[in-house]
C-alpha cells in the first residue's frame, strides 16, 4: 500500500457513508449517516477538510446537483467513489483484517 492510498479513521468513515448514501451522498446526508452510524459528532469543518484531502488524492469526485427538496435553495454536490477510493478502501480493510487476526478474545469477540 502506497503512502498517498493509506486512509485514517475518518477518511474511511466518509468514504463508507458516501457509499452507503449511494445517489444521496449530498454532504448533509453523509454527515448524518456518519453521526447515526458511528455515533458521534461530526464538525461541519473536519468533515469539509477530509472531503477535500479526499478529493485532492482521488478518492472522491463531485458532481452538481439539484436537490429534489423544496426547502433547500442553491446547487449541491454529489459525491462519488472513485475507483481508486474503493482501492484505498480495500487496502485499509486488509491492513486493518490482518493486524486483528488472532485478536477476537482480547477485543472481547467470540470465534
Amino acid at each position: 500500500m502506497s503512502p498517498k492510498s493509506f486512509l485514517g479513521e475518518f477518511e474511511q468513515m466518509v468514504l463508507l457513508a458516501i457509499l452507503q448514501q449511494a445517489d444521496e451522498a449530498f454532504a448533509l446526508e453523509v454527515r448524518r449517516e456518519i453521526e447515526r452510524s458511528a455515533e458521534r459528532t461530526v464538525s461541519r469543518g473536519a468533515f469539509y477538510t477530509t472531503l477535500d484531502r479526499l478529493e485532492r488524492k482521488g478518492f472522491v469526485r463531485w458532481t452538481d446537483a439539484v436537490s429534489q427538496d423544496t426547502r433547500r435553495s442553491g446547487p449541491l454536490r454529489r459525491f462519488a467513489v472513485t475507483r481508486a477510493g474503493l482501492v484505498a478502501l480495500r487496502e485499509s480493510r486488509k491492513a486493518f483484517d490482518t493486524l486483528s487476526r488472532g485478536l477476537d478474545r482480547l477485543l472481547g469477540e467470540t470465534p
